[in-house]
């Protein structure tokens, strides 16, 4: 009886991609491209989650970590912290949960420092007899899980532009293997980004404009014990833009575009005259036997259907937030994906209120895919102002 990690890649491959074959011309053609520690990819704060998952050049806040930490140097406050919850995959399982908590310190005018710590639990998994029995057995359980904490340094070149650089450490804990010994699953990464803000005038309303490009998990890929070969982790590649256009002093409309390109190869297909043999021995030269970097290199050109197939593996996220004095916020969006790369397709709400000390903000998934199991998925954030407090507890000791 043996229970690998590859158990567990599969929950989170059905969790994280729409497996609607039923939808496709051919099963053959549903290739979705898949990476280890897929819980990395999840959005952790309300904030984008309820504006279709975007992020890369939306104005600064706390929770810039995941998105593009480049933007930190441009938030209005000194520092603050945010805890972010999201219940996962609530239409399938109860149990699996993703917690976040980010936070920032801006040194003098021009650099920030920021950090962040993830945690995905994918709740009690019982052990199956895989000898032939077919059942669970009884008092084996186990409890996966993964988690990331990170550090980034940021820092305004010039008055509208600003790059980051951080650093990963990635610990997965999803394997089992009861007839010898098993271990985690180790990585370490590297995020490049770059920010920019300005203004442009539109009519007789200055705008505000953002660019965003964040290269994020740029790093060794990650093994398991009792397998010999090392699968990628999800390095991405994001790219933002984002438009604020004030209507009055007090209403501000915003609208974020994203797009994502998971920097990892595409699983080979077998081919009709290639035998299983053959198959195996390509796939571990093209795939297996690729190293990170030159996997990067390889990704934007080795879909099996050329060209299409590598634009069909763009994701594109599209959302939009009002605000109202800066304090209460409602939010929406969209993200879609092709149907043969994952076909996760939803619409996204959200709102938010913000006070001088702290802000809340929920968001929600509804999807637009067939039996999509991201539907009805809640993010919630809370975020501290740490400025805010410490003008608060300075009047209350006056």
């Amino acid at each position: 009886m043996k229970q690998t990690h590859r158990y567990f890649l599969l929950l989170l491959t059905m969790a994280a991609v729409q497996t609607a074959l039923a939808q496709a011309d051919k099963q053959n053609m549903f290739n979705p491209v898949t990476t280890s520690v897929t819980s990395m990819s999840i959005a952790p704060d309300a904030r984008g989650g309820g504006m279709g998952d975007t992020g890369a050049a939306t104005e600064a806040d706390v929770n810039s970590q995941f998105w593009n930490p480049a933007k930190y140097p441009f938030c209005v406050g000194r520092a603050g912290v945010a805890i972010s919850y999201t219940p996962w995959l609530r239409k399938l399982v109860n149990d699996i949960n993703l917690a976040n908590v980010a936070g920032f310190y801006r040194i003098g005018d021009y650099s920030a420092v920021s950090a962040s710590l993830r945690y995905f639990s994918l709740g009690e998994v019982s052990l199956w007899d895989a000898s032939g029995g077919g059942g669970a057995i009884e008092g084996m359980t186990i409890n996966p899980y993964e988690f990331a904490v990170d550090a980034a340094y940021s820092r305004m070149l010039s008055e509208f532009f600003s790059m980051s650089v951080g650093m990963r450490f990635i610990y997965s804990d999803i394997t089992y293997d009861y007839t010898s010994e098993s271990s985690a699953g180790k990585a370490f990464a590297a995020d490049i980004a770059m920010y920019y803000n300005n203004y442009l005038m539109l009519g007789n309303r200055e705008c505000g404009i953002g660019f965003g490009l964040n290269i994020n998990n740029i790093g060794s890929k990650i093994s398991y014990g009792g397998d010999d070969n090392s699968e990628f982790i999800p390095t991405n590649l994001r790219l933002g833009l984002n438009l604020t256009i004030p209507f009055d002093e007090y209403n501000r409309f915003s609208v974020a575009v994203d797009a994502n390109k998971l920097l990892v190869p595409t699983y080979p297909m077998q081919q009709p005259e290639e035998s299983g043999e053959e198959f195996t021995e390509r796939v571990q030269r093209e795939y297996y036997d690729v190293s990170p970097i030159a996997g990067i290199f390889k990704s934007f050109h080795d879909a099996p259907n050329g060209f299409k197939e590598e634009l069909e593996e763009i994701q594109v996220s599209a959302g939009c937030e009002y605000s109202y004095n800066d304090r209460f916020f409602l939010r929406l969006g969209y993200h879609g994906e092709a149907a043969n790369k994952g076909n996760r397709k939803y619409i996204t709400a959200g709102a938010g209120f913000k006070m001088s000390v702290f802000s809340i903000d929920a968001s929600y998934v509804f999807s637009t895919a067939q039996s999509n199991p991201l539907d009805q998925t809640m993010r919630f954030t809370l975020g501290f102002d740490l400025d805010g407090m410490k003008d608060l507890f300075g009047r209350k000791r006056r």
